[in-house]
């Protein structure tokens, strides 16, 4: 493609930004990234309190996190924030150690045989399930794999594999067929608790890409990346880096295609450019672009979490001495309870502490966010950190996936088939995953497919 292009990039949050990047890398410079809100980063929300930043979105990374390495490199930055640790309570606010035998002697051979599943899981996603952790969805419905290595070099690989068909099932009944139920155990901790669904709804093919085995691994052992100003700070360094920073308050209230050319109207100007990059929510495209029959069919398929987030004081007494997770409440029947809360600094008590809680199900009437919100502060209250004060609170658009029918029918094949159709293409959290190294190897890959 034309190295002068010019391309026009919807979304200032991760996959927009990175899109800008990995353009720039590939000698591409005439780009604009159109960003709605009056700040970069999406749902990597980091605003301060008291000098120092907490988190209202995305927390943490892994080392297997290879696109926001890249951004690092990119930027001169680091992952230099603070050390993390959690502990676990009931849903009645006791402390329990739901993975330690000797505090849980009866409950030795569950244990017991939750390791062997995860070692059998381990073997079968190498084996039975090979391609399995490629970023993005292409093929999976058709029994293939396409796409780059889960490794520092992202090497290209490509495949048949029948088996990766079994990845459009629940994930619930995926770890049934496969005799690794139990596995559940460990990975609804770093899926659901995050704000990712249950697992009787979710396709399996969304769990296991995000929870690979070694980024799970990598939870499990605690081994985990912070930033000490916040994951924003990522995606704001990055912005301040790129030869064109995103232009902020951009409202685009009209999208229209014709004659080669894509005419966007932002703020109440007409601007002309050769090629757009979508990384908002596709859900939400056809609000205001000249969406094609095929666009309007697919993206109306797509489903979100609403994923409740609130800051909130607590007396100084009453802050936690750790983060927590509540295991008991990351079932649908406790749909709308507080399942995490996360104490991000530990030398000092005069910072929030953050709650996370979903409201939705797919077989449940949604619950309000005023209910859920109360909800939250009454489980603080039995959790023994009752919040004084409320800092800040937020309900995000939050994983928008589709479901296992769709997903098996070939909502991704179909999609992406399209991607340069009517000088168009979909990147984001739908095309891949909904957290930040995701998309933004999502947006990799798009440019080294495309552009």
């Amino acid at each position: 493609m034309d190295k002068n292009v010019k391309i026009c990039i919807i979304g200032g949050g991760p996959a927009g930004l990175a899109a800008g990047m990995y353009l720039e890398k590939k000698g591409y410079e005439n780009y604009t990234i159109l960003e709605k809100n009056d700040h970069v980063g999406g749902k990597c929300h980091s605003p301060y309190y008291n000098g120092r930043r907490y988190e209202m979105g995305a927390i943490m990374g892994v080392p297997s996190y290879y696109a926001v390495h890249d951004v690092e490199e990119f930027c001169g930055i680091t992952h230099d924030g603070p050390q993390l640790n959690r502990n676990y309570k009931d849903k009645n606010g006791t402390v329990i150690e739901p993975f330690e035998p000797k505090k849980n002697v009866l409950k030795i051979p569950r244990l017991l045989k939750m390791k062997k599943q995860v070692t059998e899981l381990g073997r079968i996603l190498e084996t039975k399930y090979k391609g399995y952790d490629l970023n993005g969805h292409r093929g999976v419905a058709q029994g293939r794999y396409d796409g780059f290595a889960v490794t520092p070099e992202r090497e290209p690989v490509s495949g048949a594999n029948e088996n990766l068909k079994d990845l459009a099932m629940p994930f619930k009944d995926w770890c049934e067929m496969n005799n690794v139920e139990l596995t559940q155990d460990i990975w609804i901790g770093p899926f659901t608790s995050f704000g990712y669904g249950y697992f009787d709804e979710i396709p399996a093919a969304y769990v296991l890409k995000y929870l690979d085995f070694q980024t799970c691994m990598n939870f499990v052992r605690i081994n985990l990346w912070t930033w000490k100003n916040g994951t924003q700070y990522i995606w704001e360094s990055l912005n301040d880096h790129l030869k064109n920073a995103a232009r902020l308050n951009s409202d685009i209230t009209k999208v229209e295609r014709k004659d080669g050319k894509v005419y966007v109207t932002v703020n109440g100007e007409v601007e002309e450019y050769d090629k757009l990059i979508v990384t908002s929510p596709l859900q939400f495209f056809p609000n205001y672009a000249d969406a094609r029959e095929d666009e309007s069919k697919y993206f109306s398929k797509i489903d979100y979490e609403r994923y409740d987030v609130l800051a909130v004081e607590t007396k100084p007494e009453d802050h936690p001495e750790i983060s927590y997770y509540v295991f008991d409440n990351m079932t649908p029947d406790r749909l709308g309870h507080l399942m995490v809360y996360y104490r991000r600094w530990k030398d000092t008590k005069d910072q929030v502490i953050t709650t996370y809680a979903l409201r939705k199900h797919k077989n449940t009437d949604e619950i309000s966010y005023d209910t859920c919100k109360e909800m939250v502060l009454e489980d603080l209250k039995t959790m023994k950190n009752p919040a004084s004060n409320i800092v800040n609170e937020q309900s995000w658009y939050y994983f928008p996936h589709v479901f296992s029918e769709d997903y098996a029918a070939g909502w991704y094949d179909d999609v992406e088939a399209m991607q340069g159709k009517y000088d168009t293409y979909y990147a984001g959290e739908v095309m891949s995953f909904g957290d930040m190294d995701e998309t933004a190897e999502y947006s990799r890959e798009l440019v080294e497919r495309f552009f």
